[in-house]
């Protein structure tokens, strides 16, 4: 029970970017852009994969669900983090902060399965083509990204419990602009290296171990690429995965450095500075790579926003 041993301390004031004083508008201004510009980009790649029959796929319907995963990761931590920039007040309560992780965890665990998933869907239609649409048949496909959900949200219960289940006496001042693992563990009174070593170990396995999955999966890609004789059949092949590449070291970069160390190194004004990019740059160069490097979606856009100027005129 997340409420069991930490009674004393009932909320938690999140701090952000209060000490930028007068910046904090600019950062208002600069953040909501991005954030209705994340909005608008991950609805337009949801909406053409699901109007475009060129596009249902493995490799878009997997893009969907990402996307979908995207708007839910932003939706935690970004309308709070915009309501702070104004307020005096920053305050959130116990149970909203333990919410807030683990939706937060849910849907970034979620997102490292599914870059992982979609690294497994890339080597099936590139190295085992005649074996591709058994391998990834619609019911494996569905089953796949439903056991990334369900994954990504059981690691993020027990991740949340651990740093929630510790007792909460002391200060209660957040050096973050949301309920991140580190900062909000340093605030425990108790003893927490077991806690810490516990949610350390499921660090690496939801980040390590996908990627090393995926650096073998375009081991294989590449292997295959090379031997295929003509030059546009391989400038072909690697446009496939370039997008899904730029996505994977930025989010995988940017998680490892934030995750893949002891609360203990937190610095706070570096991780909120890599924390930014990996809970805004990524979420909108998704739906930007694959929009300005993939040719199918980008007429897939082009057509969609045909019929809808159709649609207006008439």
């Amino acid at each position: 029970c997340f409420m069991a041993n930490s009674s004393f301390v009932t909320e938690f004031l999140l701090l952000g970017f209060s000490s930028l004083g007068e910046l904090q508008l600019v950062l208002f201004v600069l953040f909501l852009c991005l954030y209705l510009v994340i909005l608008s980009g991950n609805i337009t790649i949801i909406s053409v994969v699901y109007l475009d029959h060129n596009l249902h796929t493995p490799m878009y319907f997997f893009l969907g669900v990402l996307s979908i995963s995207e708007i839910f990761y932003t939706i935690v931590i970004l309308p709070k983090m915009l309501i702070n920039l104004l307020s005096v007040l920053r305050t959130l309560s116990f149970v909203s902060c333990a919410t807030q992780m683990f939706f937060f965890l849910g849907f970034a665990v979620t997102n490292c399965l599914l870059l992982g998933v979609m690294g497994y869907d890339r080597y099936a239609a590139i190295c085992q083509p005649l074996r591709y649409p058994i391998l990834m048949s619609w019911r494996i496909c569905g089953q796949l990204a439903a056991s990334c959900i369900v994954s990504g949200f059981l690691i993020s219960l027990m991740g949340t419990n651990l740093v929630f289940s510790l007792p909460f006496c002391g200060s209660n001042k957040v050096n973050h602009y949301f309920c991140d693992i580190s900062p909000v563990i340093r605030l425990a009174c108790a003893e927490s290296y077991v806690n810490e070593l516990v949610i350390f170990i499921c660090g690496v396995l939801v980040l390590v171990v996908p990627l090393i999955f995926i650096c073998f999966s375009y081991g294989f890609i590449v292997h295959t690429i090379l031997k295929i004789p003509s030059a546009e059949g391989k400038r072909k092949a690697f446009s496939t995965c370039a997008s899904h590449l730029i996505v994977v070291t930025v989010h995988y970069g940017c998680a490892s450095f934030v995750y893949l160390r002891p609360s203990a190194k937190y610095t706070s004004g570096k991780d909120r500075l890599v924390t930014v990019t990996y809970t805004i740059i990524t979420p909108l160069l998704n739906p930007m790579v694959y929009s300005l490097r993939n040719k199918d979606v980008q007429l897939a856009i082009r057509k969609m926003f045909g019929k809808t100027g159709l649609l207006l005129k008439t």
